[in-house]
């Protein structure tokens, strides 16, 4: 009898995007296998599909892409504790080691030797979650609070990406905050920040269609730089938060903030050295602070969301059946047209 096979989302180089028949993975002892649900496009998969990488990552084999993964419990393997069968969950991506100085000091996000769920970061790479089937180790699946809905919970990994960048800025209650960058991760910091007590939060763009995102969570302004004169130099903000990647944006952040102020950089910058204003971050006694990823904050996450104290419904702008992931790869891609896009895995096609 042939064995099972399921659909899955490989990026094999650049603009080499194939959605391919794999077989259905077990779990073994130790491991748990979720039926996917919705995975969610992060704008590192879309790296792997354009370019081949994503910073000095490169792809060097197949990869399936996906670490933004919901779904449902299907079995769990020998001598297992978990979720019953159908139980709705989260797939926490994070592998880290345990045992280096930054597992020790409660920084896994930090780990020397991690793994990440969709990422070429090592060789052979961390296959992702775009597949029908996924098995991870036990402890990295989270039931999801009672009655929050899985489309919901499909954002909650960028989210605990934004939540933990907001706790890297510290106490933001009462405060005026800057965002540069309204993709995903930008609207979501903004969200993170209202959640949190932020008093006043601007955000930029270069575009109008994220920035009206960013306004339906939580951004009391909104700007759209590029087009004139922004004053952004003015806003004299308690602190920034950069999550558009980009030189411009960090650039942004160190003169928009206050003397004494703090910027937490958020997006990843290109790969190499990044010229930094670094005698306006002296004059002005600024601090710069790095947020990489996050850690248990996913679970918090998940409460919050639960809750209603992390409102991101408009964050979600399209939900495509995994069939037709090439044109979810490319709304994705534009931000003139979408903020987050989820891959629906529902329909399955095990055979």
């Amino acid at each position: 009898m042939a064995s099972a096979t399921m659909r899955a989302v490989v990026a094999h180089g650049a603009g080499d995007l194939r959605l391919e028949e794999r077989p259905v993975p077990v779990p073994g002892p130790g491991e748990v296998a979720v039926d996917v649900q919705y995975g969610g496009i992060c704008g590192s998969d879309l790296h792997y599909w354009r370019h081949g990488a994503v910073g000095e990552f490169r792809l060097r084999e197949p990869l399936v892409l996906g670490h933004e993964i919901v779904g449902r419990v299907r079995e769990a393997g020998p001598g297992v504790q978990a979720p019953p069968p159908g139980t709705p969950v989260a797939v926490h991506p994070l592998a880290s080691c345990g045992q280096c100085r930054q597992c020790h000091a409660g920084r896994r996000n930090t780990c020397l030797d991690t793994g990440y769920l969709g990422s070429a970061a090592r060789n052979p790479h961390v296959q992702g979650g775009f597949a029908d089937v996924l098995v991870v180790p036990a402890g990295r699946v989270l039931a999801l609070p009672e009655g929050l809905d899985l489309r919901l919970a499909a954002v909650a990994e960028p989210a605990a990406v934004a939540w933990h960048a907001v706790r890297q800025a510290g106490d933001v209650r009462g405060k005026r905050v800057l965002v540069t960058g309204a993709g995903p991760i930008g609207c979501l910091v903004v969200a993170s920040l209202r959640a949190a007590g932020a008093a006043d939060i601007t955000v930029t763009d270069v575009h109008e269609a994220p920035l009206a995102v960013a306004k339906q969570v939580g951004a009391t302004s909104a700007v759209r730089v590029g087009v004139g004169a922004d004053h952004l130099e003015e806003l004299a903000a308690d602190i920034a938060i950069e999550s558009s990647g980009s030189p411009a944006g960090l650039r942004t952040c160190v003169y928009g903030v206050d003397r004494g102020g703090l910027v937490v950089g958020l997006g990843l910058l290109p790969p190499g050295d990044t010229p930094v204003a670094a005698n306006a971050l002296i004059t002005r006694e600024l601090r710069l602070v790095g947020s990489f990823r996050f850690d248990d904050e996913l679970t918090e996450v998940l409460h919050a969301l639960s809750d209603g104290r992390l409102a991101v419904e408009p964050v979600v702008t399209s939900v495509v059946p995994v069939a037709h992931t090439q044109e979810a790869f490319e709304l994705a891609a534009d931000p003139a047209r979408s903020c987050k896009v989820l891959l629906d895995f529902d329909e399955q096609t095990l055979v």
